[in-house]
């Protein structure tokens, strides 16, 4: 019987300190508590679309703004993950998705290569949404791919609502990852690469 994929990392600096806990076989339970309500909206997509159950837990040094708070949940986030997939035997590997969301539609596409790398394309419609800035969604998913070690690229292929346009970013991030981490029954205790290793 497969092992729970689950994992927990804590992440203390002066900046933040972030805790955080992945069940990659879950049913999209979470917990999450950022100080920054519409990122914790934005979890709430991966959780719900990946069917990951996800315990995000952050304090930060929000009187300055959000940017050391999602880096680092970013980081947290992705560094769990990893140590959820393990060794990567039996995963599918490649995970991609199309998410609309009325006049908004992003594309995700991602790889467990173990080779971090961060493709990003989006014109957000405004700057903010609350206390959140959107050029920070970049920054998110930046750290997430060098932790977690994955090709990752995000293409928000067109919208006018700044709000529809993220969301559906995370919906399809959601969703290439529930893809990509999937495992597959016909590649038990298989590595997927010809090279026998997915690690950097």
């Amino acid at each position: 019987m497969q092992e729970p994929r689950v994992a927990e990392v804590t992440r203390d600096t002066k900046e933040t300190t972030v805790h955080v806990v992945v069940n990659l076989d879950g049913t999209g339970q979470q917990k999450l508590a950022t100080g920054v309500p519409f990122f914790d909206h934005m979890l709430d997509q991966v959780a719900r679309h990946g069917l990951i159950d996800l315990h995000v837990e952050a304090k930060g040094d929000l009187h300055i703004d959000s940017h050391h708070t999602v880096e680092d949940i970013g980081i947290t986030f992705g560094q769990a993950v990893a140590r959820a997939v393990g060794s990567k035997e039996g995963i599918c590997r490649y995970g991609h998705a199309y998410v609309p969301l009325d006049e908004a539609l992003s594309r995700v596409v991602i790889d467990f290569s173990g080779r971090p790398y961060l493709s990003f394309q989006a014109a957000f419609s405004r700057l903010q949404s609350g206390n959140f800035d959107f050029e920070l969604v970049e920054e998110f998913f930046q750290a997430f791919a060098n932790h977690a070690q994955v090709s990752l690229h995000i293409d928000n292929l067109r919208g006018k609502n700044a709000h529809h346009q993220c969301e559906t970013i995370f919906k399809a991030f959601a969703r290439a990852l529930r893809m990509a981490v999937a495992l597959d029954p016909r590649a038990a205790g298989i590595v997927p690469s010809t090279k026998g290793t997915l690690s950097c």
